[in-house]
């Protein structure tokens, strides 16, 4: 019902990844947020993360905003006050409040016949040459997941594009057949440089696309690009929400920073196309939703490996699928 009383509590965490993260906007610090738990009057509770993924001096006035408006939102808000605040509310907040409700209204979770598995992931390459021995460690594992591709995701814009070059050369002479392989510039490339890259990887079967390779405020150059090789959107669509509605190729899509989940949710049940789930390094509380939706993604018409980075989920108890488990590690740190 619309005026139904919740009580609402929240814990923070924080956890290192477990190496270091470089990428062409930065290095990826550790993460930090809340963890909320938002429980009805008969006791049934709806969990939620909420961790803006900001780098440098922004990451700090992002957290500042959010436990600024968990304070507004107090321990007992109604149902109503908050359908109504949470398009006022930061994205990462209104992620972990609209996954709360959902779970409470059983769209997800055991009332909504379980949570889905995620198919198998892309596998995370650090930056510079780094990345060879990762390739090369990740296949002599044997990763390679049974009647799908392979898929490597590698950062870039690091280093010298001649440089990367050869790194790149290296790095796809490793690789078994079929396998296939993103380059993400995370916006560090300028257009000389996309264009040199697009003319060495234009006809390369194993590129499955770019992404972000120009900072989103060069538009134009994306949409000119995307004419020669595949391009994925990433930051652009962080900046430019309106691309989400228009942006015609490959969108990589975070849900725990884009607000409430329910609408991500429903498109990708109606079958969303070019749209790929990535991750922002949650705790277990929010990879539950990653995998479900990255679950319905693959079902759907442009199946293809998620980004869940493998191997950089939190340490422990953090990165648990059981919710209370996840609550518990976070009140001990």
């Amino acid at each position: 019902m619309a005026d139904e009383q919740l009580y609402l509590n929240w814990r923070p965490f924080s956890f290192a990844l477990p190496a270091p993260l470089r990428t062409a906007a930065g290095p990826v610090p550790p993460r930090r947020g809340w963890l909320l738990r938002l429980e009805t009057a008969q006791g049934t509770c709806g969990w939620g993360e909420a961790s803006p993924l900001a780098l440098g001096s922004a990451a700090e006035a992002a957290l500042a905003t959010c436990a600024q408006a968990l304070q507004r939102l107090g321990s007992s808000p109604t149902r109503d006050a908050l359908e109504q605040q949470l398009p006022t509310l930061p994205p990462a907040l209104a992620f972990a409040l609209g996954a709360a409700l959902a779970e409470l209204d059983g769209w997800v979770g055991p009332a909504g016949g379980g949570w889905l598995q995620a198919p198998p992931s892309a596998w995370l390459l650090p930056a510079g040459a780094e990345a060879i021995d990762a390739a090369r460690a990740l296949l002599q594992r044997r990763v390679a997941p049974e009647g799908r591709p392979l898929t490597f995701k590698w950062k870039v814009g690091l280093h010298p594009a001649p440089q990367e070059q050869l790194w790149y050369g290296e790095l796809v002479r490793l690789l078994p057949e079929g396998a296939r392989l993103r380059l993400d510039a995370n916006g560090g490339w300028d257009r000389p440089t996309a264009l040199r890259w697009a003319a060495r990887l234009g006809g390369d079967r194993r590129l499955e696309w770019l992404e972000q390779p120009l900072d989103p405020a060069d538009q134009a150059g994306l949409e000119a690009l995307a004419g020669l090789v595949p391009v994925a959107l990433d930051e652009s669509l962080q900046q430019h929400p309106e691309l989400r509605r228009s942006w015609p190729g490959w969108q990589v899509r975070r849900p725990s920073q884009e607000g409430d989940p329910r609408p991500l949710l429903r498109q990708l049940q109606a079958g969303r196309r070019w749209w790929m789930v990535s991750t922002s390094f949650e705790t277990g509380i929010g990879r539950r939703w990653l995998h479900h939706l990255a679950a319905l993604q693959a079902a759907g018409p442009t199946p293809t490996a998620p980004g869940l980075a493998p191997g950089w989920q939190p340490p422990g108890d953090l990165g648990s699928a059981a919710p209370e488990r996840v609550w518990r590690a976070a009140g001990a740190n």
